[in-house]
């Protein structure tokens, strides 16, 4: 598709999905200015040079993502205090996926929660995943960061609806849809970005001088609704936090 898109002689080339589009986009041309987002470090994938100064034909957005999954840990424990197994969705495809689990595993053993980790890497496998969920009877799913996850949203609100089970999910658009919490930036954010960052690009200027950028906010949301549906009373301590409560 990068190939089909530098034949075509496009202006500028612009990828989600994390890291795979950038790099097959970078493997494709290193003439026709890319726009990128990526949970991962762009940096430690070779995508830029630096933050500052990407210095090739390659700039973009880096979502906010690294060290969050501990907090959203943390986030769903207070919605559920007195469970002592959390379960934790992974790709094992991801990038990051050994930080992640890595990170969260430390947040257990701090709180003297057994960890669970599940892995789905197709539309099938988040499925099978929830499956193996209500078989382990864990109390609460935190979903990670991950672009499958993110393209299948309305599927695992759906799974989580149906089964009954307490979830934070890592972005805001979960809990519109009807996830019970989200921590962390709103993907309509990252991606105004990338089409400002395309926008002056086409207006001329160069992509190596334009620093990669990363969300200011990180938003907590609160779905009232869906934590009725599920029996859960929502600490008025974590209501008070909250950046958005949805009724």
């Amino acid at each position: 598709m990068a190939a089909d898109l530098v034949a075509r002689k496009v202006d500028v080339i612009v990828t989600g999905g994390g890291n795979a589009p950038a790099l097959a986009a970078k493997g494709a041309t290193s003439t026709i200015p890319i726009v990128f987002e990526t949970g991962a470090d762009p940096v430690e994938a070779h995508l830029v040079a630096s933050f500052a100064r990407p210095g090739s034909n390659l700039t973009g957005a880096n979502i906010l993502v690294a060290g969050l999954n501990p907090k959203r840990f943390e986030l769903v424990l207070k919605l559920v205090p007195g469970a002592n197994v959390i379960a934790l969705l992974v790709n094992p495809n991801y990038l990051g996926v050994e930080a992640i689990v890595h990170e969260v595993q430390e947040a257990a053993n701090a709180k003297g929660v057994q960890l669970r980790i599940l892995k789905a890497a197709t539309e099938n496998e988040i499925d099978a995943a929830f499956a193996t969920f209500i078989q382990l009877r864990p109390g609460a799913l935190v979903i990670a960061n991950d672009p499958l996850f993110s393209a299948r949203r309305d599927q695992l609100v759906s799974l989580a609806s149906r089964h009954g089970v307490p979830a934070i999910y890592p972005f805001g658009e979960f809990a519109t849809a009807g996830g019970l919490i989200s921590y962390g930036p709103r993907l309509a954010t990252v991606y105004r970005l990338l089409g400002t960052y395309a926008g002056r690009i086409l207006a001329g200027a160069n992509p190596a001088d334009l620093p990669v950028q990363r969300p200011t906010e990180l938003d907590l949301m609160i779905n009232l609704k869906t934590a009725r549906e599920l029996g859960l009373v929502v600490p008025p301590s974590l209501l008070a936090t909250a950046d958005e409560v949805i009724e």
